[in-house]
């Protein structure tokens, strides 16, 4: 990097350009590198590439290991990405668990090849626990100024993120340049080399893009790498067998979604109910029928566009989550937070699978419906008046019209948004719920939202410590205002986290 920009920063802030945990850049040189790599880009047309990357479930790891357990993960993460780049390229610490990377004069396909580079070697060097996630935006791609490439990379973050983590998502998934033709991507799966040529050859007619993997791990890696429209999975293959590859597959949020036909030379009754058992979608015996390979697949494609359809318009809510913490300086970081603490909580007592996809989405879209509340209210460092407090409260019957004509894909996430300020005695909002009538993931996100509403700082009130605000959780639980369980749940997580 350019040594009259760090001798020029150093004068001008009279600090370190360096983070002092890390020893990457900081976030102030990177911010001024960027504004540079902006105008040089302007004025030559060369593209870049800025990749957040977040250092998925910190909170968790360092509650179970400690905070410097924490800090030496953060410094091999920092080591990870500083050897997984070029010396022209810039990597810094962003912020407590995120860095930033800007990579010069690089195109989509390009960055996407270094990222999976720097997510795959973080997950091999602590055998998955944790990993990375990763929001990338390129110029001029997707923007042409500082301020909408930092915003597009951490909504492509926030995405990756929701995607269950581990994953890297670019700003407009749509675009990925490895095939630039709005074609349909159809992976094969097979270990026999002829039968992927086969299989490729029956597909022309539907003039789609062919993929091929040779056994489940690269399945499983391509996947990562390419937007995938369908997978054509074979079962009997050496190591990860197919039913293996598809239970993960379809265990994964980022590809759950993907429709899977297993070819199978095995036309018994138990096989086909492995592969139900494992998520498959469809099954087609080896060798194929022409003709119906061809049907099965057009039918679903067709399926996968209308599951993608879904998917973008959940994708606008989560955009507008994020637009509404924008709005609230005092909330910064409060979506994510309550997300984390909320399914942790979930996973300690034990909750079913469905409740805790409820809590991730819940937790990021639960004050979506402040989106249309004032930001002179949302930021009023006074008391409200009741008519301010009427807007205020308007918020969670607001948010349950912008998501509930997606009810059938949030599913219970749309009752957290509406009912996470009830309380249990009935003396909460919108409806005066009581008791078991609020649903289970909204009496677990009514805990953690108001718990973080107190540990952090507010436009009227500066954060109280940790004690007091568990406390007043207790004093709310033994009025009957709060699941008296759940607290119970709730304050055993905090007092084993460390402080």
């Amino acid at each position: 990097m350019d040594r009259y920009l760090e001798k020029d920063y150093e004068e001008k802030v009279h600090a370190p350009f360096t983070d002092n945990l890390t020893g990457l850049f900081n976030r102030g040189f990177f911010q001024i590198s960027l504004d540079r790599e902006v105008e040089r880009s302007h004025r030559y047309g060369q593209p870049f590439t800025v990749a957040l990357i977040n250092v998925d479930s910190l909170y968790e790891y360092n509650r179970r290991f400690g905070h410097a357990r924490g800090d030496r993960l953060l410094r091999v993460v920092a080591d990870i990405i500083t050897a997984n780049l070029r010396q022209v390229d810039l990597p810094a610490r962003y912020a407590g668990d995120k860095f930033a990377i800007i990579l010069t004069k690089t195109e989509a396909k390009q960055a996407l090849i270094a990222a999976e580079r720097i997510r795959l070697a973080v997950e091999k060097r602590h055998g998955g626990i944790p990993t990375v996630s990763m929001g990338l935006t390129s110029f001029p791609r997707d923007g042409t100024s500082v301020e909408r490439l930092i915003d597009n990379a951490k909504e492509a973050l926030l995405q990756a993120t929701i995607e269950g983590g581990n994953t890297i998502n670019f700003f407009d998934k749509s675009e990925i340049p490895l095939d630039r033709e709005a074609r349909p991507r159809v992976l094969i799966v097979d270990d026999d080399p002829r039968n992927l040529k086969l299989i490729g050859a029956l597909l022309l007619p539907l003039n789609c893009t062919v993929i091929s993997a040779a056994n489940g791990e690269d399945a499983l890696s391509m996947t990562h790498k390419v937007d995938v429209n369908l997978i054509l999975l074979d079962v009997m293959m050496p190591g990860m067998n197919g039913y293996e590859v598809c239970r993960r597959l379809k265990q994964s949020e980022a590809t759950r979604l993907i429709p899977i036909v297993m070819l199978t030379a095995l036309d018994d009754m138990d096989s086909k109910i492995k592969g139900i058992e494992a998520g498959a979608d469809d099954f087609i015996t080896k060798p194929p029928n022409k003709v119906e390979l061809l049907a099965r697949v057009k039918s679903l494609l067709k399926v996968n566009t209308l599951n993608r359809n879904l998917t973008s318009i959940e994708n606008v809510l989560v955009s507008m989550a994020n637009a509404v913490e924008a709005k609230d300086k005092y909330t910064q970081g409060h979506i994510l937070r309550v997300a984390d603490m909320a399914v942790e909580l979930g996973r300690k007592m034990g909750i079913a699978q469905k409740e805790m996809k409820a809590l991730r989405l819940g937790g990021i879209l639960h004050d979506i419906g402040k989106i249309g509340v004032p930001k002179e209210i949302l930021n009023k460092e006074g008391p409200l008046t009741p008519e301010e407090w009427e807007i205020i409260k308007g918020h969670a019957d607001a948010g349950y019209k912008i998501c509930l004509p997606l009810r059938k894909t949030l599913g219970p996430a749309v009752d957290v948004v509406r009912y996470h300020h009830e309380k249990t005695d009935g003396s909460g909002y919108p409806d005066g719920l009581k008791g078991e009538q609020i649903p289970l993931a909204a009496r677990i996100m009514a805990v953690v939202d108001i718990y973080d509403a107190l540990a952090t700082d507010r436009p009227y009130r500066k954060a109280m410590p940790r004690e007091k605000a568990l406390e007043i959780l207790r004093k709310e639980a033994d009025d009957e205002k709060l699941d008296k369980e759940i607290v119970t749940h709730f304050i055993e997580m905090i007092d084993t986290a460390p402080l």
